[in-house]
């Protein structure tokens, strides 16, 4: 980050849109204030078009002098019941509210709202970085006001409340959220009196919809090390009420001297390899849930030790019911993350032998176009402090990944479909869709992807008909 004068800030603000909206609140006679995370922003020298404008009175009543000083190119919406409004101007986009002050009832998120001064505005903002205001009126323009300290706060890289962090979050428990993405995000830690809020206030999360905790979960695993957070909501207790199945794998048991890996950190180490081979946010999350199951599936074997057989396959059937409860999307999306976390242990199977063409098209076959980010989860599961292991299964996975390559170059889709499919079996022995087909479909797809037979209708109707004549069918 980097410290700025008055004057300093007054040169960064010397833009048109800035004197356009010290214009109209000088106008009408307003205290005017750029605040929240544009000014955050400015010291932390990151890109923003998304701008924050507080008036000491009405916000709206400035936002429609701009539109008037802008003309028609600028776009006005407002927000009568919520008291703001908003003018888009090209790429950026001001919101004007008015400064407010607000209480809050124990079971509600909504506040009651009245009209207040900017340190009232300031007093309910969420964190001491994003409380910091700069003043656009031409008599101050560039002014910091920064009653909460936030500068020194965001120069140490720490996350605070302005007020008593209890009240803070009680009053908006989505804050204890917003307070562990901020952190994971800028990588900065959680102030401990903060942190010991959010551990004591955690329960109060329960009255916050799953929509608005997708959100900041979301931001959370797209950051650059999501571990950080995940490890942050499960120190402090929230990870347990809105992610219980994955703190749950937060636990060594030991038995006969022989322990089981710590499945949570493991997971957390997942997502970051993964965090640090593509930004894709389903991806990242079927890491996170890849070995989900891995608590329901343990079981301790005398002989062996401790086993997690079919942790893929019933991780899997869990994924259903945890985007359902976080409100995330149970279409497509989802679908992708069951099949990851089913198939996440497939390509370490073929890894750990001999990593035969047979195998491979099986894998192919039921992975389809998400053949690469599969490749890519499994790569990333490989996090064996052994190195000669390692180096083992990275080295199979090369050659799966070869393997893989030549059959796509090859027009995979044509070369694992039978030519010979359900339609044309039903019509050779007048059946209807019943087992015998299925069995028959089945038989044939084996003989393609074991590469027995090449893949053209004479072998395969061979096969079939000696296939059909053991099941006592005729044409």
């Amino acid at each position: 980050m980097k410290l700025f004068s008055d004057e300093e800030l007054a040169e960064i603000l010397d833009q048109e849109i800035f004197h356009q909206i010290s214009e109209a609140a000088d106008r009408l006679g307003l205290e005017c204030y750029v605040v929240g995370g544009y000014v955050r922003d400015i010291f932390l020298e990151r890109p923003s078009n998304d701008i924050d404008v507080v008036v000491v009175g009405s916000g709206i009543s400035v936002a429609k002098e701009l539109k008037r000083i802008l003309g028609h190119k600028a776009h006005l919406s407002v927000f009568k019941n919520f008291g703001t409004a908003q003018v888009k101007f090209h790429d950026t986009e001001v919101e004007f509210v008015g400064a407010r002050k607000e209480s809050y009832s124990h079971d509600s998120r909504k506040p009651i709202v009245e009209d207040g001064t900017l340190e009232d505005d300031q007093n309910r903002r969420d964190f001491t970085i994003n409380a910091m205001a700069i003043c656009l009126n031409k008599s101050r323009f560039g002014e910091l006001v920064d009653p909460f300290n936030g500068l020194a706060d965001l120069e140490d890289g720490i996350i605070a409340t302005p007020l008593e962090p209890g009240i803070t979050f009680s009053d908006d428990p989505l804050r204890m959220m917003r307070c562990v993405r901020f952190a994971t995000q800028l990588n900065f830690q959680i102030e401990d009196e903060t942190f010991e809020a959010l551990e004591r206030m955690a329960e109060r999360i329960k009255i916050v919809s799953g929509e608005r905790i997708e959100v900041e979960l979301n931001k959370i695993m797209l950051s650059p090390v999501p571990s950080k957070g995940f490890v942050d909501l499960q120190r402090c207790g929230l990870l347990n009420i809105i992610l219980p199945e994955v703190a749950a794998l937060d636990i060594v048991e030991q038995k006969n001297g022989r322990a089981h890996k710590n499945n949570f950190y493991h997971t957390l180490e997942v997502l970051d390899n993964v965090a640090k081979k593509s930004d894709k946010l389903w991806l990242r999350w079927a890491a996170l849930l890849h070995d989900v199951g891995k608590t329901k599936s343990k079981r301790w074997d005398p002989a062996i030790g401790w086993t997690f057989h079919n942790h893929n396959y019933i991780g899997a059937k869990m994924v259903n019911d945890i985007f359902r409860r976080l409100k995330l999307p149970l279409g497509a999306e989802m679908k992708y993350v069951q099949k990851l976390v089913d198939l996440h242990m497939r390509p370490q199977v073929i890894a750990d032998s001999e990593v035969t063409d047979s195998a491979v098209r099986r894998l192919l076959n039921d992975a389809g176009d998400d053949i690469d980010d599969l490749m890519t989860l499994c790569e990333a599961d490989i996090t064996s402090k052994n190195e000669t292991r390692k180096k083992m299964f990275l080295e199979n996975f090369r050659m799966v990944r070869e393997k893989l390559a030549d059959l796509q170059e090859k027009d995979y889709k044509r070369l694992l479909q039978p030519v010979i499919d359900g339609n044309e079996i039903m019509s050779l022995f007048h059946l209807k869709p019943s087992r015998e087909v299925g069995v028959l479909k089945q038989y044939l797809k084996d003989a393609v992807l074991d590469n027995k037979v090449e893949n053209e209708r004479e072998p395969l109707m061979r096969l079939l008909m000696e296939k059909a004549q053991q099941m006592g069918l005729k044409i």
